[in-house]
């Protein structure tokens, strides 16, 4: 008589990049917290790449402390630029890498990002009709007399930039605005403050800027900042700042949609996966495995004795120097239209991340050294005057 194959138990791991801000700590963990109704039976992680605790290992090791036999692992993202197709992936080979050393059978398997599912953009268009006072369930057949802003987070991958535009689009076909484009407030351009101030001659006398951003943090302030700023200098104006995604039941949707993709082995087309990507690039000498990437410190831990989870000699100060690689292990693609004059050296002076500062050359940093120190920005758009 055979013996009954068991059953092989699973655990779910969502990766997100983390945030100095711990409002957005908070908020990521509410939508594991929301998942946990779509998954009530199994056990359920979360971890940061970096700034934030838990990182990615610790929730990694308490699934495998449960026993879990396929860990099934989801980037908490937007769209599919560095930390999706890079950082993760390298995260979750290193701790797969650790398991085959410690001869545990536990497999680690990774999705997709959130993308353009249509649940997110249900979510997103929801968040702007709700930001309008509108009802979402009976909207009017067109705004034509308002303008969408969409911000992006802006990185140095062309596709995840395309992305954010391509949702401009969409959002805009659905809800009919009179006009919509898309700003970044990130490394590409044109950035939050130029875009603005240039979209503004267009004449609305109604702007909703909306954010398409999964949580808070120290962008989101900034963003609603330069917003502030402008309604004050355009009062004939009407600015709406639409709330950011967070935990809306749609988005809990959408994971829940990346996760069973991977546990019943249908992805969401049949391009090549995540990991695939990446362990084609490792195997070609284009990406490599940062052993000790993303191992976060607590600061009260840092007297003890380093662990197994924090062994990795480095200091982890996210200081903002001009070195291109941060401190923790990492660095952001290079941006080759890094001098554009609407793009993120119009942010310099705003705490931009030392991964981007690195690549200006001196002459651009002399250049918007010299407006800031003679007042030649617009304050608080991060904005040049032209």
């Amino acid at each position: 008589m055979s013996e009954t194959v068991k059953k092989r138990s699973i655990g779910i791991m969502i990766c997100g990049h983390g945030s100095r801000d711990k409002d957005a700590e908070r908020e990521f963990s509410r939508v594991a917290a929301g998942l946990v109704q779509r998954f009530p039976d199994t056990p359920i992680e979360y971890g940061f790449l970096e700034f934030s605790a838990p990182n990615i290992h610790m929730g990694l090791k308490k699934l495998v402390a449960a026993g879990v036999d396929d860990i099934y692992a989801v980037p908490g993202m937007l769209f599919a630029a560095t930390h999706a197709r890079n950082d993760i992936p390298s995260v979750l080979l290193n701790f797969q890498q650790q398991l085959v050393e410690q001869q545990s059978a536990t497999k680690i398997h990774y999705g997709s990002e959130l993308g353009l599912h249509p649940a997110m953009i249900e979510a997103f268009q929801t968040r702007i009709y709700q930001s309008m006072s509108l009802d979402s369930q009976q909207p009017p057949a067109n705004i034509h007399d308002t303008m969408l802003v969409v911000v992006g987070r802006g990185t140095s991958d062309t596709l995840a930039n395309a992305e954010a535009s391509k949702l401009t689009r969409i959002v805009n076909e659905n809800m009919g605005f009179g006009w919509a484009d898309t700003v970044y407030s990130g490394v590409t351009y044109p950035s939050v403050g130029v875009g603005l101030e240039r979209l503004i001659k267009l004449g609305f006398k109604k702007i909703v800027v909306a954010p398409y951003f999964l949580f808070t943090g120290r962008l989101i302030k900034r963003i609603y900042a330069y917003v502030d700023k402008l309604a004050e200098q355009y009062p004939q104006i009407e600015f709406i700042k639409t709330p950011y995604l967070n935990d809306h039941p749609k988005v809990i949707d959408a994971f829940e949609v990346r996760l069973r993709e991977i546990m019943t082995q249908q992805p969401q087309s049949n391009a090549e996966s995540l990991m695939q990507s990446f362990e084609r690039r490792l195997a070609a000498g284009e990406v490599e495995i940062h052993p000790h990437h993303a191992e976060f410190i607590d600061p009260e831990e840092t007297a003890a004795p380093a662990s197994a989870d924090h062994d990795h000699g480095h200091e982890h100060d996210h200081d903002h120097s001009h070195s291109h690689e941060h401190s923790h292990g990492h660095s952001h693609g290079i941006y080759k239209h890094i001098d554009h004059p609407l793009g993120p050296r119009t942010m310099i002076g705003e705490n931009l991340c030392c991964c981007f500062m690195s690549q200006f050359p001196q002459s651009i940093l002399d250049q918007e050294s010299d407006k800031i120190d003679s007042g030649n920005v617009s304050a608080g758009c991060g904005k040049q005057t032209q």
